[in-house]
């Protein structure tokens, strides 16, 4: 008999699905057993479903592929054979919110890729090297929701894990003002240069909705519980330009900083290495055991050499420099779809086990 917990993959035949169904292949702690997605796929087996439209470089597990989908919509029957569900569902943001909610009524922990609840006061956003403790939010979420132990917990978006990890390394340098700059791969929208090949050689400025989420979540980050809802941070300052770039896997950011107190580059760096947090102390199955690289090449960090840093679950730091405007400048590179992703919510999953939050049925 598996001990391990059961999984369900909400939104499972999706790109940040399928990327969930492949991180947890041979997971030591969770098993995928249940995939649900919309009407259309519901009753077919994963592999029809999912049909030329698989997206990962590995194949598709073995043990998923005969796995029949099921109709998202239909909560009470997903929920009654998981313990907890992974949502990466492709929905309006209202209908997200609703169909969350809905499965954690049901006691069932949703651990969310979406958007739709990152400032919902009482749902904790979290990268844990920055911030678990805002997970103690939960108990306030199961008083409004009336559970035991349903709740929803969400991740940031991919764009500031480049970044706001770098920052939260230098908090007691106080950072002030802080300009970023993104260049972010295609696979953030969900697509391959297959289903996009007007993204080849070319490169389109906006994304939508992305500055906003970039100058924004990070203050989450950084906030603190009061009064049973999460305050975000007043500072710092943050403004931000995103650019879509013809890369398919990894978000890059060029960063410029000006700092309260002014640290030396050597001070800089070393904060950097040394950077821990709660999943390497509890050696969390994904943990990265170095959770911040720093480059000391002038030509790095580079997509193709650096993205899969610690399995995609590291963050890649270089060109630190004194700037003549702000204090200083670096850049930094993350892999979107794994750390800024389903991975950065599989490792989420792994510390609210941890902590008991997320137990069998």
């Amino acid at each position: 008999m598996s001990q391990k917990l059961r999984v369900g993959i909400l939104g499972g035949t999706g790109m940040v699905g399928q990327r969930f169904i492949s991180l947890l292949e041979n997971h030591p702690w969770f098993e995928v057993v249940t995939i649900a997605a919309s009407p259309r796929s519901a009753g077919k087996t994963y592999e029809d479903a999912v049909g030329d439209r698989w997206k990962m470089q590995t194949p598709m597990p073995e043990a998923v592929k005969k796995l029949v989908v099921m109709n998202v919509n239909e909560v009470e029957k997903v929920a009654a054979g998981v313990d907890f569900v992974f949502s990466a569902v492709d929905m309006t943001k209202e209908e997200i919110k609703a169909i969350e909610e809905a499965y954690a009524k049901t006691e069932t922990p949703v651990v969310s890729n979406n958007s739709a609840h990152r400032w919902t006061p009482d749902v904790p956003m979290v990268v844990p090297e920055i911030n678990p403790e805002h997970f103690e939010v939960i108990k306030f979420q199961r008083q409004r929701l009336g559970t035991k132990s349903g709740f929803v917990a969400v991740k940031p978006n991919c764009s500031i894990q480049s970044y706001a990890p770098v920052l939260t390394a230098w908090k007691e340098f106080v950072p002030t003002t802080v300009v970023a700059t993104t260049y972010q791969a295609i696979s953030g929208a969900g697509k391959t240069f297959k289903d996009w090949p007007e993204m080849m050689e070319n490169i389109i400025p906006y994304i939508g909705g992305e500055e906003e989420k970039s100058e924004q979540e990070p203050l989450r980050l950084w906030g603190k519980i009061e009064d049973g809802v999460i305050v975000k941070a007043q500072s710092p300052l943050i403004t931000c330009q995103c650019i879509r770039v013809p890369v398919l896997d990894g978000h890059t950011a060029a960063v410029f900083v000006s700092f309260d107190k002014k640290p030396s580059k050597e001070e800089l760096i070393d904060r950097l290495v040394n950077f821990k947090g709660l999943p390497q102390e509890l050696n969390l199955p994904s943990a990265p055991k170095q959770f911040i690289q720093y480059l000391e090449e002038d030509n790095r960090p580079q997509v193709k050499m650096d993205v899969n840093f610690e399995n995609g679950m590291g963050i890649s730091v270089g060109r630190l420099r004194e700037d003549t405007v702000y204090d200083y400048k670096f850049v930094g590179l993350s892999h979107n779809t794994v750390r800024g992703a389903a991975g950065g919510a599989v490792l989420c999953a792994e510390l609210l086990k941890a902590q008991g939050y997320i137990q069998a049925k």
